[in-house]
C-alpha cells in the first residue's frame, strides 16, 4: 500500500492549493479516505473524509466552506482544494485511510497514510 501526497507550499493568506494524494496497493474506490495535518508543536487535526464512491463528505468546522475534498476512483487519486488560505492553515498534510472510525485525530484510527506535504500560509 502506497499513499503519495503532492500539491503543497508556499500561499499567501486568502491564496489557494489544490493537494492530490495517489493511491496504489488497494482497491481505492472501497474505502473512506482522509485528509488530516498537523503542525509544528501540535497534535494531528483531522480535516475531512470522503466516502469510498465519492458522495458523502465530512469536514471539520475549521475548514468547512473554504476546503473540498474529491476523488477520482479512475485514477485512484483524492484531492483538497484549499481555498481562502489563512496563516492557521500552515501543516504538514497528510491523506490517509481510516480503519473503521472517521473523523479521528489520532493515527491509531488510520490503517495507511501518506509522507505528507508541506503548506505554509504566510506573507
Amino acid at each position: 500500500v502506497q499513499l503519495v501526497e503532492s500539491g503543497g507550499g508556499l500561499v499567501q493568506p486568502g491564496g489557494s492549493l489544490r493537494l492530490s494524494c495517489t493511491a496504489s496497493g488497494f482497491v481505492f474506490s472501497r474505502y473512506f479516505m482522509s485528509w488530516v495535518r498537523q503542525a509544528p508543536g501540535k497534535g494531528l487535526e483531522w480535516i475531512s473524509d470522503i466516502e469510498g464512491n465519492g458522495g458523502t463528505t465530512y469536514y471539520a468546522d475549521s475548514v468547512k466552506g473554504r476546503f473540498t475534498i474529491s476523488r477520482d476512483n479512475a485514477k485512484n487519486t483524492m484531492y483538497l482544494q484549499m481555498n481562502n488560505l489563512k496563516p492557521e492553515d500552515t501543516a504538514r498534510y497528510y491523506c490517509a485511510r481510516p480503519m473503521k472510525i472517521i473523523a479521528s485525530s489520532d493515527w491509531n484510527n488510520y490503517v495507511n497514510r501518506g509522507q505528507g506535504t508541506q503548506v505554509t500560509v504566510s506573507s
